[in-house]
């Protein structure tokens, strides 16, 4: 059924949804939390990618934000991410029609690519729809491969089983590790947890090991009953020995219109998780001057301040309200285009 959702309203919708939380996010942080000035020369700490044993930046830079501002300024931010420390980049197939992954592709010239550990994300269903998904990114990223390539979007009960059927996009991804075109193999979700652990249940079920698995981490999150994934996912992961992807640590920013919680404990709580690394949006060199002093000032929360940020939170957190992508089909990028699950056109 074709989808009367077309790509320019999402893209709209999502725009304003990310400029909403972005206006938000510096009003609500202060003067005295968003920096104009770069931080003073730090070490950026690095954690474990579970059991690949590859070490990444605990602070991520988001592929999605770098479609709002302009080219050049989408192009600074990632460079200067990079010249502070962050190696780990995430981006996917589908963000602003590609053009996330042609503005990384453009700022990781010139020697930036061998800094990095970069990842990517796929949403064919398919084998075949993934696999030409993933040489379009190729394209786009300037690059012969991808350190993670990721399964895009598991946000339906039905994601599992199409994944893994007979001719289904792990079939691509296997190949494409395979083929040197990636070194590892995870997936991606914002919706449920159940979803998650179905996904881990039916890669055991095939023989098979996710090396990372990403997901919303946040203080919010860690307050929503059966619909947490810290509390139902998370354990899992490290138990497993699985790369822990933590995403979302602001909500894209709408955890800051409860007015409960600043930008840098949102950030601080993050990345004081067993995660391996922390994805944050950057559509600004403020905002990313203010994730950098976090990271490169980090020091891991308390249990008195992480019981202390929770609290704060919970009256906004109980409702799902300021958790968009799981309470509402904003963010859901395939559900609006369906087609992306199998076929490479944009």
């Amino acid at each position: 059924m074709k989808s009367s959702f077309s790509r320019r309203a999402l893209l709209e919708a999502v725009g304003a949804a990310v400029a909403t939380a972005a206006c938000t996010r510096k009003s609500i942080a202060g003067v005295a939390q968003m920096q104009s000035d770069p931080p003073e020369v730090q070490t950026m700490p690095m954690r474990r990618l579970g059991r690949t044993g590859v070490e990444v930046s605990l602070m991520g830079l988001g592929g999605a934000h770098l479609g709002p501002p302009s080219e050049k300024d989408a192009v600074r931010i990632v460079r200067e991410a990079i010249d502070h420390g962050v190696t780990f980049l995430d981006n996917c197939w589908d963000y602003h029609g590609g053009e996330c992954e042609r503005r990384m592709g453009k700022a990781l010239r010139g020697g930036y690519r061998q800094k990095v550990f970069l990842m990517t994300k796929l949403d064919g269903r398919t084998a075949d729809a993934a696999a030409q998904q993933l040489d379009q990114s190729l394209r786009r990223l300037e690059t012969d491969h991808v350190d993670l390539l990721q399964i895009h979007e598991v946000i339906r009960d039905s994601d599992p089983a199409r994944v893994f059927a007979e001719g289904g996009a792990i079939e691509a991804l296997i190949a494409a590790r395979e083929a040197g075109k990636t070194r590892f193999i995870g997936f991606t979700g914002h919706k449920s947890p159940s979803m998650h652990l179905a996904m881990l249940e039916m890669a055991r079920r095939h023989g098979f090991r996710f090396d990372a698995v990403q997901m919303p981490l946040n203080v919010m999150d860690a307050q929503y009953g059966e619909e947490s994934f810290e509390r139902r996912v998370l354990p899992v992961l490290v138990r497993e020995d699985i790369g822990v992807l933590g995403m979302k640590p602001l909500g894209s920013g709408i955890l800051l219109q409860s007015h409960a919680v600043t930008a840098v404990e949102c950030l601080r709580y993050a990345m004081s998780l067993p995660v391996s690394v922390t994805i944050t949006g950057v559509d600004s060199t403020d905002v990313l001057h203010q994730d950098l002093h976090a990271a490169l000032g980090f020091e891991p929360m308390t249990e008195d301040e992480k019981r202390a940020v929770l609290a704060k939170a919970t009256a906004a957190a109980q409702t799902g309200k300021y958790e968009k992508y799981k309470t509402t089909t904003v963010f859901d990028g395939t559900t609006h285009q369906p087609r992306w699950l199998e076929s490479a056109q944009e």
